[in-house]
């Protein structure tokens, strides 16, 4: 999912530095994560773009080490100094899978392990799996109905939601939770992906749509041939992680599932756990690109045609690991208590604990028990144009909005040039025409003042209309704007005019 990176990288203090969002994500070659006289050194980028950070053991503010490739090393000390600060170690590969996860050790729970193999034969993997993927359906269903405004593809997994409750076979729920799936990405194919105007000649055709999940070098998921698919993955990739993290530290397997198949490439719970939190990772990279433009540079295309993640752009995605673990606790907890209630001998003092959420604690203190969620970290507001950054509510830079306004004026004075010489417009003009032609022909100059002569409207009433506002001569003469504003400017308009124009300028017979 993410490759190296290609370009620099802002430039951390050795002794100060500040994760953001509780994550510190490393990448490129010969990373080292060490411990020196207490402290935690980590070291990564690439040739002489090295970034180095010291942590101490106090107000540290680090809960994520993420680790991108597989090119340096780490002690076993530093994995020591993580669990005793109760910060999680992460390592991703550059394609996106999870390729390691430890986080704060935990004792084994063994009756829950023995639960957890024995759901499938008690009902409670049933039970649990009919769950998950009913809340993965009703996510679908909100992202479709909100996001899309598709009623028509909402209303279709409304319907294979409701069809969960009959199921009786793990068969029967992954069928319909595949016909659900199939509805869903349907809405997100024809989905444009914008990029600055200043990157679409260096942006391949195929990376401008959203396409289908389905890549076409692998004929699933993987390998990603677009930016958004790839985004998807290496986003799907984090949550797994946290999924991982948080079934361990229930005291669950995280690799013994009950919905998906096990298998000795993946943790089978940690995906079962994941589908109830993935509709809103695909709200996050919706909202996404719905609101800002994708930059090239974000992106690196191999020669298989698989796209991947800069590492720089990995960063920033990185920093979403606190909100998917705080979306996944409440899920891992409730597949907890459902495998605990088909133990023997159990009472309620015995209750699974509830590590991740904090909920028995702070019932306990008679407190709010439901965990509070986080708003995933917002993209920065980037320019159409040229993809700078630039302030919220902008849609262009300061250059490119020069460029832009022109382009909307000469757009604008097209389509007035064709509305003035529409039949409509030309109807309004003719009435216009022929109602001045006949105030013409009646007006008779012997009705005009003597006093009211062409020298004194050009010498004193033409020089105080200046100051007249356009609308007022407009409203009082009865003529067009441009005809007013031709007043204002200097233009003598009929004799039949000026007595109205003189009151209006306060000029009276002296």
């Amino acid at each position: 999912m993410a490759a190296t990176g290609t370009v620099s990288q802002d430039r951390h203090s050795y002794n100060s530095p500040t994760p953001r969002h509780g994550v510190v994500t490393l990448f490129g070659y010969g990373i080292q994560v060490r411990v020196d006289r207490g402290h935690l050194l980590v070291d990564d980028g690439i040739g002489t773009e090295r970034r180095r950070f010291r942590f101490a053991r106090v107000s540290h503010g680090l809960k994520r080490l993420v680790i991108i490739g597989s090119d340096g090393m780490v002690s076993l000390a530093a994995l020591r100094w993580l669990a005793d600060q109760d910060a999680a170690f992460v390592m991703l590969d550059r394609d996106g899978s999870v390729l390691a996860t430890t986080g704060p050790v935990r004792s084994s729970d063994v009756k829950l392990r023995r639960a957890q193999a024995l759901a499938a034969q008690f009902g409670a993997g049933l039970e649990i799996a009919r769950d998950l993927i009913s809340r993965k359906l009703a996510g679908q269903e909100q992202v479709a109905r909100a996001k899309f405004h598709n009623p028509i593809t909402a209303d279709a997994i409304a319907e294979f939601r409701s069809a969960l409750a009959n199921t009786t076979r793990l068969d029967d729920i992954r069928k319909l939770e595949s016909q659900a799936a199939a509805a869903y990405w349907s809405a997100w194919r024809d989905l444009p992906i914008n990029f600055p105007n200043n990157d679409l000649v260096r942006v391949p055709d195929h990376w401008r749509t959203f396409d289908t999940r389905k890549s076409p070098l692998s004929g699933s998921p993987r390998l990603a041939a677009n930016p958004a698919n790839a985004m998807l993955n290496y986003l799907y990739a984090l949550l797994e992680s946290e999924a991982r993290l948080a079934a361990a530290a229930l005291g669950l397997d995280p690799g013994l599932g009950v919905l998906h198949v096990d298998t000795p490439a993946r943790d089978s719970l940690a995906c079962d756990l994941m589908e109830a939190i993935r509709p809103q990772v695909d709200a996050y990279v919706l909202d996404w690109i719905l609101s800002q433009p994708f930059r090239r540079e974000w992106f690196f295309e191999q020669r298989d045609g698989n796209c991947r993640l800069m590492s720089s752009f990995a960063i920033r995605l990185t920093e979403t690991t606190g909100v998917w673990a705080r979306a996944i606790a409440p899920v891992a907890e409730w597949v907890a208590r459902q495998l605990w209630s088909t133990t023997q001998k159990r009472t309620h003092s015995n209750l699974p604990p509830t590590r991740l959420t904090q909920t028995h604690r702070r019932e306990a203190k008679s407190a709010e028990s439901a965990l509070t969620s986080r708003a995933a970290p917002r993209p920065e507001n980037l320019c159409h144009g040229c993809g700078e950054i630039i302030r919220d509510g902008r849609n262009h830079c300061a250059n490119c909005s020069v460029t832009s306004a022109t382009e909307r004026l000469v757009n604008a004075a097209c389509a007035g040039r064709v509305v003035a010489h529409s039949p409509e417009a030309r109807a309004k003009q003719a009435i216009s025409e022929r109602r001045h032609a006949n105030a013409r022909a009646c007006w008779d100059a012997s009705s005009q003042p003597a006093w009211l002569t062409s020298e004194l409207f050009s010498q004193q009433i033409q020089p105080l209309l200046a100051g007249v506002s356009t609308a007022a001569i407009r409203s009082t003469i009865g003529v067009s704007r441009w005809y007013a504003g031709r007043i204002r400017q200097g233009y003598r308009p009929h004799p039949r005019h000026w007595l109205a124009l003189a009151q209006l300028a306060g000029v009276s017979d002296q």
